[in-house]
């Protein structure tokens, strides 16, 4: 049986997550605000569902780049691996330095700094978006000569790192603070503070920023999360709140000087004012009331069954069909729409309920084919059509206990 061995990188962050959770628990800090946790890790089930439609893509890019433009041709050894990682950390500096630095870039970086905690499930916050765009950096590497082999198992690795230096945890570290990003290093560079902003780009080694100018010691305690928070749980708001600013800010400039400007500018030149339109505009509000207990447990427990669908999902995903692949995806992401709703208290999430309705059944009748199996699920759909709109009353009543 082929089996994507990837699916284990999940269980992997997930064990680290909980035991810096136990730790910090253990130690009386308070470094865990429950829905910021969850909607880290909503993102980062995102982007390990992603993964397996564009890691193969990426590939190709790679070695096509290394078979028909390839200026020399590496062979695996010592050196060559060496030479590959500190071009490789230098490309990440120059694509993240950038990324901070032009709206276009920002724009799929920005939901990585969208949460005022720092902590391991912090690092899940990577988008579909921000690794295409890397891709495209990324792209050098074979035409200098490096082949798709040895970038795709570097990029594994040097991808690995930044997952531990999420933390509040590890203090500094000594010889190692002047060679290798740390976590205190890192610390700086999500910090909103103005002393700490745009500072510390590295990844693995943080002597570029050095070399470049951006580096910072950290030396109080940094405020995390963006400079005008987000106050906001939802999934689709998380991901394209600054791309609709982008386009509203350079929609509303005279001319198409001005509005090139603005695109390929700095992050500044958003007035702070578009997203309050725009919030207004879409609707989109903080629910400021506690969650009830009952309602944080029904949300952990579609995280927890939706991270071990993930599992199988990716385990098994070179075996599955297209129709199963496209109808499982689209499974995981109504549910991780559907937990930011409940954190909002949303009284729409039931049309995201009886969606995931109709996919279950859709999946079932997908491996289950059969006269009878189709009779069963139609006369279900029917009927759970019939009733929608008591349905809706009964579950809105569970659920919220408010309609």
């Amino acid at each position: 049986m082929q089996l994507n061995y990837l699916a284990f990188a999940i269980p992997f962050f997930v064990f680290f997550m909980l035991l810096e959770y136990a730790v910090a628990r253990k130690k009386g800090k308070q470094y865990f605000n429950f829905t910021n946790s969850i909607t880290n890790i909503n993102v980062g089930i995102a982007e390990r569902l992603s993964d397996v439609f564009v890691t193969g893509a990426s590939y190709f890019v790679y070695n096509h780049l290394y078979q028909h433009y390839a200026v020399f041709h590496f062979t695996p050894g010592i050196l060559q691996w060496l030479t590959l990682l500190l071009f490789t950390d230098f490309i990440w500096y120059w694509y993240h330095r950038l990324a901070h630095e032009i709206n276009v870039l920002w724009a799929v970086h920005i939901v990585h700094h969208q949460s005022e905690d720092f902590n391991y499930t912090v690092s899940a916050r990577i988008t579909v978006f921000q690794a295409i765009v890397r891709t495209g950096f990324w792209a050098v590497l074979p035409v200098i000569g490096f082949p798709a082999s040895m970038i795709t198992t570097l990029l594994l690795i040097h991808g690995l790192y930044p997952f531990f230096i999420h933390t509040r945890l590890i203090g500094k570290l000594g010889i190692l603070e002047y060679i290798f990003v740390t976590p205190s290093h890192h610390r700086v560079h999500h910090a909103s503070n103005g002393v700490y902003l745009d500072k510390n780009y590295g990844d693995v080694f943080i002597f570029w920023d050095k070399l470049f100018g951006t580096f910072c010691e950290e030396k109080e305690e940094p405020v995390y999360g963006l400079t005008k928070p987000l106050k906001s749980h939802s999934f689709l708001w998380q991901h394209f709140h600054f791309p609709l600013e982008l386009l509203y800010s350079a929609g509303k400039a005279a001319g198409w000087k001005n509005k090139l400007q603005i695109v390929f500018g700095r992050p500044s030149a958003i007035s702070p004012d578009v997203r309050n339109i725009l919030e207004d505009t879409f609707h989109i509000r903080s629910h400021q009331e506690p969650v009830e207990r009952r309602l944080n447990r029904y949300v952990v427990w579609q995280i927890a069954c939706t991270l071990v669908f993930l599992f199988v999902f990716i385990l098994l995903e070179k075996r599955l069909p297209v129709l199963v692949q496209v109808l499982s995806a689209s499974l995981v992401l109504v549910t991780l729409v559907n937990c930011g709703a409940i954190l909002e208290q949303r009284k729409w999430i039931f049309y995201l309920e009886y969606t995931r309705y109709l996919l279950v059944l859709l999946l079932v009748l997908t491996y289950l084919p059969g006269i009878r199996i189709f009779i069963g699920i139609a006369i279900a759909a029917i009927v759970s059509v019939y009733y929608f709109k008591s349905l809706q009353r009964y579950y809105l009543n569970l659920v919220y206990r408010a309609y």
